[in-house]
Order: structure tokens, then C-alpha cells, then sequence
């Protein structure tokens, strides 16, 4: 049994003809992938943002409810760790940056082999004393100095990290094509922000025209209203992340294709999904992570070709999140589920379209809203005013590029706290969520609760909590259920105020 896995970062949904038809995006080699495969229509996110994403796919838990961005746990039991146990080899390849910087310690060590491919984002790689050439005069955004500098290795578009990453999969596959038994991720950081994608791709979607500036690749993460960017730009920047979707699906097919010539294809398991969505202007925001996840940020994309094309072109109703892809990818290796996934196999909607997955998705920030859908609405539950109290439980107290709890050691506590492990873990006492601590109002854009009938107002312009009250105590009552059954620390229920 060979299972691929490709992760494309920020993947909107709505780029996708097979969820939206009328979208301008092209992307010819996803919607050929469709076709031979099962979309998952109702597939939502769990713990956002980029690395809390990634450790929900690798252990098949939901890493939000316990801390916020950070490393593998040394309790933690992984996917490619089981595999290998099971003389499955893995191997990944990505240009994903945030493996390489703190706070994104052990994920690539769980691999038989990795591979890395440098210059994403803020990537520490070409080093230059003196400032670059190449920095723009005028901007939109922010411009990245270091970003600047990588740019100036890869002068073709071949060169670029996302496009050696499907590349080096390509190879692998050609280096190992007598094999089965194997686990290949495939994880490409386009079509993430910094939007930097060739002319020619731009030129499918009106070139470079209608910006009166030199450059604009990286929103910040403010409204449109407060960031001082004009209806032009906004337009500007959704074209060129159009364009950039289109480049990764070229190179998406690269992979389908050598699949293909290698005969490889047919008895393979493919799966091609995302972590996160993204705003370009929608609702007044610009970015992730400091708004609800409203739709376009919470429901995702997921498209799986079974092992031999069960259910090709099918749309599936039933709700999944990556937290799935653990069990099912066991299952389907006649693997035994550990107990500590949380998780659903999907294995049984290859041969059942009535198979049951589970009746909801749970799904957050740490430290901010906790959510929930059924698939007919959603409930975004604020936390109090306070947030308090809120921990962060961990073995190994980095985050995003810094470390936790250095501004209050002293109130760190040591213990065991989690049935699943005897591993003593510190609880950092937080105020902010880790991911927008820098903000000083990092709450405000999520104060108020929402619920959403998104059968009838999928845009989610009508909220109707403190509306219908009936309907909201069953998505409370719902959300307290959900955050038992997932193991949330008590705490939680107290800061959302639905003890």
C-alpha cells in the first residue's frame, strides 16, 4: 500500500471549480484530480494556524485545545513514527520554513528521510551583510528583507522552493518506483503568502497592471479599512494569488503525472488538501489569525483518490478534518489505530457513501474563540473578556519564532495533567493568545459569539446568537459535549463561560 499525501499551504477553497465552478481560478490538473477522485464537501478546519495544523495531521489529535503553536511532544505519537514501527518507509519534502525555526522542533525527525528546500517567506538562507538590490522603493504591505535576498537565487521559475518540491517528489518516486509500502508527503508552501509568482502566470489574470506601487505580495494581517489599501491593490492581490494557485497546480500535476508514467497511479492513495484558508478583502480582512474562522478560513478543501479510484467524481457529505487523514491512512494500511487519535477512518466511505464519520467539527485558535459546525451551522463561542484561565500545556515551551512563559516564571507550574501520558508537562499561565500576543487588543476581532445557518447564509452575514436563543443552547450544550469528548482541559469551559 502507497500513500501520498500533498499539503498545498493557504489553499482557499473557493479556488476550486469542484467547489466552485464559477471561480476564475485555473487550476486544469486539480480539476482532472477531481474527476478520478472524492471531494469531501464538508471538510473543516482544526487547529489553526500553520504548525498546530500540521501536528493535528501527524497525530490524528486536535493540538488547539492544549497549547498553541510549537514542536512534536515527546509523548506525542505520530504518524510516520507508527508507520515506521510497521516497516512502512516515509519520506517528506517541503519548503514549509516553519519546520526550520523555533517552535517547529521535531516534525521532519518523525520521517524515515526529509528533504528541505530553502528561501519561503523570512527563510534565514542567503546571507548578506549590505542591503539588497532588489528592495522596492514603494509597497503595499510588508516587503521582507531576507525574502528579498532569497529571491535572488532562483531566476527560473524551476528554481523556486514550491516547484523543487514537487520536483524532488517526482524524483523520489522515480528513485523508488519498484517499491510499495511507502508514506510520501509532498508539502508545498505555495500558494502561501509572500504571493511571488512568474509573469507568465500573472498574464492569465491581467498581468501586473493596476498597482501604483512598485510591489505587493504580503497583506498585512489588518482590515482593509485600517491598512490603507485601495479597492486597486485589493484586486491587485487577489490576482496574484489566483496566479499563484495556478503555478502550484501546474506543478501538482508534474506529480499526478509521474504517478502516472511510472504506473504507479492506480493502486495508490492520493490525498491533496490544505491547512488553512486565507482573506484577500473579504469581510473588510487582509490575513489569518486574528479573526473568527469564518468560512472562508475554516472550510477546506479535501480531494482523496482511493487506493484503486473508488468513488471517483463523487462529492462526500460527511464531515472530516485533517485530524482524519492519521486513521484512515493506518486503516487502509491494516494498521491498528492507537488509542490516542481522535480522529475517524475515512476507509469506510471508499465502499459506503452512508458510512458515518462523526457528527461535528471542533475547531480553533488556542486561546481565542472555540467553534463547532454540523455542517448546518456554525457556533464561534467568544471567550470572556478575561480569557482567563487559559494554559498552555507542554514538554517543550517554544513557539513561533520566541519562548513561553519567560514573562512569568514564576507562576509556571509542573505536573501530569493528561490521562494519555505520565510525561509531566509545565502549564504556562496565559493572557493572550500566543499567535497575536504582540497585539494589544489580540482579542477584539472575536469578543462576540456567532452562529451562522450556513445551509441558508453560507456567506454568514446573519448571526443569529442571542437571536434565537433555542437554537444557540443546542449548539452550546453541543460545544460542551465536543469539548468532553475531546479531552479539553476543564479550563477551557470556564473561560468560554458555558460551565
Amino acid at each position: 500500500m502507497r500513500t501520498v499525501l500533498v499539503l498545498m499551504d493557504t489553499l482557499r477553497r473557493e479556488a476550486l471549480s469542484c467547489y466552485k465552478p464559477e471561480t476564475i481560478v485555473k487550476t486544469p490538473n486539480i480539476d482532472a484530480f477531481a474527476k478520478e477522485a472524492t471531494v469531501f464537501d464538508q471538510h473543516w478546519i482544526g487547529s489553526a494556524p500553520c504548525m498546530p495544523a500540521r501536528r493535528d495531521i501527524l497525530t490524528g489529535r486536535l493540538n488547539f485545545l492544549e497549547r498553541s503553536w510549537g514542536p512534536i511532544e515527546p509523548f506525542d505519537i505520530t504518524l510516520p513514527k507508527v508507520l515506521r514501527d510497521h516497516d512502512v518507509y516515509t519520506h517528506i519534502t517541503t519548503d514549509h520554513c516553519h519546520y526550520m525555526r523555533t517552535g517547529g522542533e521535531g516534525y521532519l525527525q518523525q520521517f524515515n528521510t526529509w528533504d528541505y528546500h530553502r528561501g519561503q517567506e523570512g527563510d534565514p538562507w542567503v546571507s548578506r551583510i549590505d542591503e539588497p538590490d532588489n528592495m522596492p522603493e514603494t509597497f503595499y504591505g510588508r516587503v521582507r528583507r531576507q525574502y528579498q535576498l532569497n529571491r535572488t537565487q532562483w531566476p527560473n521559475e524551476e528554481d523556486m522552493p514550491s516547484p523543487k518540491t514537487f520536483a524532488s517528489a517526482c524524483e523520489w518516486l522515480e528513485d523508488n518506483k519498484g517499491d510499495d509500502d511507502f508514506f510520501l508527503m509532498v508539502e508545498a508552501f505555495d500558494p502561501h503568502e509572500p504571493f511571488d509568482v512568474p509573469d507568465k502566470y500573472m498574464d492569465l489574470y491581467g498581468g501586473n497592471t493596476g498597482l501604483d506601487r512598485d510591489y505587493y505580495e504580503i497583506p498585512q494581517y489588518k482590515r482593509v479599512s485600517e491598512a490603507g489599501v485601495p479597492e486597486s491593490a485589493v484586486d491587485y492581490v487577489q490576482r496574484r494569488y489566483a496566479a499563484l494557485v495556478t503555478m502550484t497546480d501546474h506543478w501538482f500535476g508534474t506529480l499526478i503525472n509521474k504517478l502516472k508514467e511510472l504506473d504507479m497511479y492506480e493502486d495508490t492513495m492520493v490525498v491533496m488538501t490544505t491547512d488553512h484558508g486565507y482573506f484577500l478583502g473579504e469581510r473588510d480582512y487582509l490575513g489569518k489569525n486574528y479573526m473568527h474562522l469564518y468560512n472562508e478560513l475554516a472550510h477546506l478543501p479535501l480531494i482523496i483518490k482511493f487506493p484503486h479510484g473508488e468513488r471517483a467524481g463523487e462529492h462526500v457529505q460527511q464531515i472530516t478534518q485533517n485530524i482524519d487523514m492519521m486513521p484512515t491512512i493506518l486503516d487502509f494500511m491494516g494498521i491498528e489505530i492507537p488509542d490516542s487519535v481522535q480522529g475517524v477512518s475515512l476507509k469506510p466511505l471508499a465502499q459506503d457513501p452512508q458510512a458515518k464519520t462523526k457528527d461535528y467539527a471542533i475547531f480553533g485558535y488556542h486561546g481565542m474563540a472555540v467553534n463547532l459546525s454540523d455542517g448546518h451551522h456554525t457556533y464561534l463561542r467568544a471567550p470572556k473578556p478575561e480569557n482567563q484561565p487559559c494554559y498552555e500545556y507542554t514538554a517543550f515551551p517554544t513557539t513561533i519564532r520566541r519562548v513561553l512563559g519567560v514573562e512569568c516564571p514564576e507562576k509556571i507550574e509542573m505536573g501530569r495533567y493528561f490521562k494519555r501520558t505520565q510525561y509531566p508537562l509545565f502549564r504556562i499561565p496565559i493572557t493572550k493568545p500566543g499567535i497575536i500576543d504582540q497585539s494589544d487588543e489580540p482579542l477584539k476581532e472575536v469578543l462576540e459569539t456567532k452562529l451562522f445557518d450556513i445551509c441558508a447564509d453560507y456567506g454568514q452575514t446573519k448571526n443569529l446568537a442571542g437571536v434565537d436563543s433555542e437554537l444557540e443552547a443546542r449548539y452550546i450544550e453541543l460545544l460542551s459535549q465536543a469539548l468532553d469528548a475531546y479531552d479539553a482541559p476543564q479550563e477551557q469551559k470556564e473561560r468560554l463561560g458555558i460551565q
